[in-house]
């Protein structure tokens, strides 16, 4: 039975899967140029002066903190991301449950579907990081981290250990993604209004005070607390993310609102948008905490640097900014995983929609042009957020370290930074829609039925 579901759902929920692939490959990734890097210093011959640079970077004890980053994030992530693929198969495991499956043949199953997808996706990443690997070598050697002596030198024979890790970190997040699931009801499975969301009021009211608990934070340890706010700020950017996520429903049909007028340029594509995020802000709002955590956090470590340079005239040293940067990416990486997952899942659900709307007269190339108008006000509303809770965060400490309450960012990380989010919101909603749309209408709908 378990290979049997198991195999079902892989054919059968192939795109919800995609999330998941995505967190293992990444963490493949990770986990591979961590590795090769640590088999590369281990493998050169270094001199004395050569070991106290590599002493004072502490390069070995980087590493393996990045790896650890790796593990901890693919558990989670994974967890999550299943758990969205697990909501696409409510129905089958209801019905399984009903002729006698139990709870725990269906985490078994889970854990199956996961493992199943880690084997080839880590295999991709570890494959995938020895090409990053060697980039990132050679990034660390210029930028001083490195002595010159440490070229790449790969070690073939932890790829599989890369795979064993992803494997073994994929199961235990599947197992929590199938918790819920597999113990309730078929009855109560089976009902379409089983999970009722909080009410609007209560959302809104939570969101409010996890903002306002976040500014309160921020302020208060940017004047107490100086030496420490820095370390801090993630806890800052979390309670905001958080709090504006909860807000995301009434946040979007703002949005919406506001970018209306231009959007309505586009005609029945732009109004068709913006009635469409209206209904759908909600589902769409879950993917507002993990874009505007990335973007912010991205935004507050390469503010901090750049600021601090162009007020004072003197940069950190390049190997600081570096791996301080690399950190971040990490960070960034696996949240754009989980905003990618959200997106992907919403438009995916969309697709018996976006069928009956083909059969009712709209072309293609109409319904692509509305998915493009939604996806504009998603990543204009992320951006927003992003530099609100960027802005939250920095600013104080700035005003108590620098003396100054304006952030400098030089216009290529802006620009890095809005084509990072709208590439990952296009991969979660145009492109599919894209994909989705070539199938013939009425075969989607007779599919979905």
């Amino acid at each position: 039975m378990r290979a049997g579901l198991a195999r079902q759902a892989l054919r059968r929920h192939r795109w919800s899967f995609l999330g998941p692939v995505a967190t293992q490959c990444l963490a493949g990734v990770v986990l591979s140029m961590m590795f090769m890097t640590g088999a590369s210093l281990d493998a050169a011959t270094l001199d004395a002066a050569a070991e106290r640079l590599v002493t004072a970077t502490d390069i070995r004890s980087t590493t393996g903190a990045f790896a650890g980053i790796a593990v901890y994030l693919s558990i989670l992530m994974v967890g999550v991301t299943m758990n969205a693929a697990i909501v696409r198969q409510r129905r089958e495991i209801a019905l399984l449950r009903a002729v006698g499956a139990t709870p725990g043949q269906i985490r078994r199953s889970v854990a199956v579907q996961a493992a199943a997808t880690a084997i080839p996706a880590s295999a991709l990443g570890a494959l995938l990081g020895l090409a990053a690997g060697w980039a990132w070598l050679g990034a660390l050697v210029a930028h001083g981290v490195l002595p010159d002596a440490v070229g790449f030198t790969p070690n073939l024979a932890m790829l599989p250990v890369v795979v064993g890790i992803v494997v073994a970190t994929s199961v235990p997040g599947g197992l929590i993604a199938a918790i819920r699931p597999a113990r309730v009801r078929p009855a109560t499975a089976l009902t379409e209004a089983a999970a009722r969301p909080p009410a609007a009021r209560v959302r809104t009211a939570l969101g409010l005070l996890l903002v306002g608990v976040g500014v309160v934070l921020s302020v208060v340890l940017a004047a107490a607390f100086a030496d420490q706010a820095a370390d801090a700020g993630f806890f800052v950017i979390l309670a905001l993310c958080v709090g504006v996520g909860l807000l995301g429903p009434v946040v979007l049909r703002a949005a919406a609102w506001v970018i209306g007028p231009a959007l309505q340029l586009a005609g029945g594509s732009g109004r068709l948008a913006l009635d469409n995020v209206a209904v759908l802000s909600r589902a769409l709002s879950g993917a507002l905490i993990p874009l505007v955590l990335a973007v912010a956090f991205a935004g507050v470590k390469v503010a901090a640097h750049t600021t601090a340079a162009h007020v004072t005239g003197e940069s950190d040293p390049a190997w600081s900014v570096w791996m301080d940067y690399s950190g971040t990416a990490i960070y960034a990486g696996f949240a754009a995983v989980a905003a990618l997952n959200t997106l992907l899942t919403v438009t995916v659900g969309r697709h018996r929609d976006l069928a009956i709307t083909q059969l009712a007269g709209a072309t293609r190339q109409r319904l692509v042009g509305v998915v493009i108008c939604e996806a504009v006000i998603v990543v204009v509303t992320a951006l927003a957020l992003a530099a609100f809770v960027a802005a939250v965060t920095l600013v104080p400490l700035l005003a108590s370290e620098l003396n100054t309450w304006l952030p400098y960012v030089p216009a290529p990380y802006l620009v890095a930074g809005l084509v990072g989010t709208a590439a990952v919101v296009a991969a979660g909603t145009v492109a599919p829609a894209a994909v989705l749309t070539r199938r013939p209408a009425i075969e989607a709908v007779e599919a979905s039925a």
